[in-house]
């Protein structure tokens, strides 16, 4: 087997499940080549100094704790569930979720503060016995790995805790939440003790993810307007730092290139539209370096 330990980062992500797709899509965009097959326990980049390992996910923090590995992608659910001591560089906006506390839908319990002498089925024992502590109650706490939303159907607690993403599991299974106990969404985790070789090529890295993640939250916008109103289009669109202004062949015109937050687009674009500017050109920005 190759020797992974050849001065390149070692980074772990999640073999198969719900982050997968997604942090393989990230990495691919930050412009890092490696090759995928089913069984791989670990890929080589060939453009970087990388190396990504592919494990369970709640193994992840673990790894990246002790230093077999450099950096980890996952859930902050497992950050949180084992209050691991690595730490989180960057929020990577995607595998967005919640710790929720949920009981059947005709259940007479309709908050927190009725669980006292409760049982509680969870897969985070560690979150949900901090919240209880938190709230003062006493509830008994029942462990169970996977398939969290059958539990009050077979009597064997009152109330569940469970990661939800769009609460269709839970509907499905009869169950509604009362209770957000906190939100939870991929992030990139560090190692606290590194070399200083291995700094500059995670600094490295990071421009890269930075880059495409900053990209997300914008679009380029072109657009021709007349001259007279250049200073209202620069109030509406500052840009970075300014947009790019160039002159058109027809006299007192000229042509706007900037980027609009993806948050407030709509609004923007309608300003300019009633501001005066016409033949506004939409492309996404693949690439920001801020």
């Amino acid at each position: 087997m190759k020797n992974l330990n050849n001065g390149s980062i070692k980074l772990a992500i999640q073999k198969n499940g719900r982050l997968t797709e997604s942090t393989l899509g990230l990495l691919k965009s930050a412009g890092l080549e490696f090759e995928i097959y089913k069984q791989q326990l670990f890929s080589s980049c060939w453009n970087f100094p990388l190396n990504i390992i592919y494990l369970r996910d709640d193994d992840i923090p673990d790894y990246v704790a002790s230093g077999a590995v450099d950096l980890g992608i996952v859930g902050e659910n497992i950050i949180l569930e084992q209050k691991s001591k690595v730490s989180i560089q960057l929020k990577l906006g995607f595998g967005y979720c919640s710790l929720c506390l949920a009981v059947p839908k005709e259940s007479f319990i309709t908050s927190s503060s009725e669980l006292n002498n409760k049982k509680i089925a969870t897969s985070y024992p560690q979150s949900t016995k901090r919240y209880l502590d938190e709230k003062g109650i006493e509830g008994e706490i029942v462990k169970i790995n996977g398939s969290v939303e059958i539990a009050p159907a077979l009597a064997m607690a009152d109330a569940v805790i469970d990661l939800v993403s769009s609460g269709s599991t839970l509907a499905l299974n009869d169950l509604r939440v009362i209770e957000r106990i906190f939100n939870s969404q991929a992030v990139l985790i560090k190692n606290t003790y590194l070399s200083k070789e291995k700094k500059v090529i995670v600094q490295k890295l990071l421009t890269r993810l930075n880059g495409v993640l900053a990209a997300q939250n914008y679009k380029y916008v072109m657009m021709n307007a007349p001259t007279s109103i250049l200073k209202i289009i620069q109030k509406i669109v500052p840009g970075l730092k300014s947009p790019t202004v160039s002159p058109l062949s027809t006299k007192g015109w000229i042509s706007i290139q900037t980027v609009i937050k993806e948050d407030i687009f709509w609004e923007t674009i309608e300003k300019l539209k009633e501001a005066g500017a016409t033949g506004i050109l939409v492309l996404p920005v693949e690439k920001l370096i801020l």
